[in-house]
């Protein structure tokens, strides 16, 4: 039985250390990625790459006090049915 118990812990060990090893490769892919992507396709926008500034998602304060309106009647109404 000591023979199965130690048996099972090496390959639990052997199993969990492979799949360590291929989530730190991964990261390391996938933070070179990153880097490469920065330095040939650099950011063209004036603000540092804001969501906002993406051509047609611009929002102004009123649109956006127009959405929070929309949302709390949408709301009351829900609770009001």
């Amino acid at each position: 039985m000591e023979n199965l118990v130690t048996e099972s812990l090496k390959f639990m060990v052997l199993g969990m250390g492979i799949v360590y090893v291929l989530l730190a490769f991964i990261v390391f892919l996938t933070n070179l990625q990153a880097k490469i992507i920065a330095k040939y396709f650099p950011d063209k926008s004036d603000n540092g790459g804001s969501v906002r500034a993406v051509k047609g998602a611009t929002t102004t304060a009123k649109s956006d006090g127009a959405l929070i309106a929309a949302i709390s009647a949408a709301i009351s109404y829900y609770k009001k049915n």
